[in-house]
């Protein structure tokens, strides 16, 4: 008789005699077991070096606090520049200096592609003002920002995908850019944001943190279209 056939009946019949706590005890132990291998594949065994990200971004990168950014979804080729850039004094956070100065590589690459796999979400914790968002758009619109960070402004290559992330952060990082503080390569942000005035930048940032977050392709459909 078939292995599958013998262990069913096992189980019903242990079901009948223990009653209904066996087989809740058995469900149990399955569901576990299937959840531990399904986070197993997506982010590693434990420890996981994500999980050190989760107090600022959010368990897997989903940040409910609209002063650090949310990882999910985010580009790879986008994080590991970053990450770089803040391992060499770049750009500027003791926290983030100091953590990803201890990321070799490899781990920096590890961590790129964990959270690009995670699904992105919309950035439910912000309610917007609709004239400065209505406002925001129009500027986002005059500056082309669709022509770097893509179809929905969900990145594109190195660009980052700025939909849905969050309000406190992009200002502060708009600011930044205004001010010199923090540098982009290519000078077209520094650039841009120079001219928007403080209240520009409220309705930009509040544009892009109410902003829907385009469907991602699952991880299957990921793989099927690389060659």
């Amino acid at each position: 008789m078939n292995r599958k056939y013998i262990m069913a009946a096992v189980i019903s019949l242990l079901a009948l005699l223990a009653g209904p706590t066996l087989l809740d005890a058995y469900r149990l132990d399955r569901y576990i077991r299937s959840s531990a291998q399904e986070q197993d594949a997506i982010g590693g065994a434990w420890p996981r070096m994500s999980d050190a990200c989760t107090g600022c971004h959010g368990v897997d990168g989903h940040s409910a606090n609209q002063a650090y950014p949310s990882l999910a979804g985010q580009r790879p080729e986008y994080l590991e520049q970053q990450l770089r850039r803040f391992a060499s004094g770049e750009r500027h956070s003791p926290i983030m200096n100091a953590m990803a100065r201890s990321l070799t590589q490899q781990d920096v690459s590890a961590l790129a592609a964990h959270f690009g796999r995670q699904p992105a979400q919309a950035n439910e914790h912000f309610k917007p003002n609709p004239a400065q968002r209505q406002k925001g758009r129009q500027l986002v619109d005059a500056g082309g920002c669709i022509a770097c960070h893509g179809e929905g402004l969900m990145g594109s290559g190195p660009f980052p995908r700025l939909a849905g992330l969050g309000h406190d952060y992009m200002l502060k990082e708009m600011r930044g850019f205004a001010d010199g503080s923090r540098r982009d390569p290519t000078q077209a942000m520094n650039a841009l944001a120079a001219t928007w005035s403080p209240q520009d930048r409220d309705a930009i940032a509040t544009f892009l943190a109410a902003h829907p977050v385009a469907p991602q392709p699952s991880s299957q459909q990921q793989q099927a279209r690389q060659p």
